[in-house]
């Protein structure tokens, strides 16, 4: 493959452009190219590319964005094909029950993962959006993945911090320690003020977590038991349907 002056292969290039427009909202084609840091003629040409590949899209008033391939690339991923598609129906119930925000998100070593969300009309405000990354340390859904990580999703998370929280904060140890004891985790007011986080681990047969289930309800929600109870049962479900697969 090709190479930059710089040594920079064409394929990295490409993905600095993809990755430009996860973080500068509705750029133009001028925009994403300063924002990957590409010379102008470069990335004029792999964004013409990318294009014509349907990785790329440009609208009318001339805003790129993600193309459709890469959604139709995205559905084949185990993560979507196997997780998401068992924890859909379950995600379904809890919705209908709690009437708030609910997703499903993995450990990643940026961050917590948001896999699938659903909402309601009249939710409390929740920032979280499909394929963003949120902070491990500061979110109920993060603290349960890291109370119940595998030994090597928890090591790639902590060499992507600097520095590391699990040694510079020890109240964060104690507060792993204790969801470790009582499978959950709620959070009030980190992210938003008004709202609370309250996640479960989806456990597999070594009690490891594959994922976090979250629901974002009022940070005064009188429901807060109905709730946990609705996620512990969804939890079970998920982790029974994946266990089967």
């Amino acid at each position: 493959m090709a190479n930059s002056a710089s040594g920079e292969a064409v394929l990295e290039r490409a993905l600095r452009l993809l990755d430009a427009v996860k973080t500068a909202p509705s750029p133009s084609v001028a925009e994403l190219v300063a924002a990957a840091g590409l010379p102008r003629t470069t990335g004029y040409r792999l964004v013409r590319s990318l294009r014509e590949l349907g990785l790329l899209e440009v609208s009318a008033d001339g805003a790129v964005c993600v193309g459709r391939r890469v959604w139709e690339l995205a559905q084949q991923a185990p993560i979507s094909r196997t997780l998401r598609t068992a924890a859909l129906p379950f995600m379904q119930d809890v919705n209908s029950v709690v009437q708030q925000s609910t997703q499903l998100s993995v450990l990643a070593p940026e961050g917590v993962l948001i896999v699938e969300r659903l909402s309601r009309h009249g939710a409390v405000v929740n920032p979280a959006e499909v394929a963003d990354t949120m902070p491990a340390d500061r979110t109920s859904m993060g603290h349960v993945l890291l109370a119940f990580a595998a030994p090597a999703a928890l090591k790639a998370w902590r060499h992507q911090q600097s520095p590391d929280p699990l040694t510079e904060d020890s109240r964060l140890q104690r507060e792993l320690a204790e969801v470790r004891a009582r499978g959950h985790s709620m959070l009030k007011g980190l992210i938003n003020e008004e709202s609370a986080g309250l996640s479960v681990p989806v456990l597999d047969q070594r009690r490891t977590a594959v994922a976090a289930l979250t629901v974002v309800v009022p940070r005064d929600s009188p429901d807060l038991l109905q709730s946990l109870a609705a996620l512990q049962t969804a939890s079970r479900g998920i982790s029974r349907v994946l266990q089967e697969k």
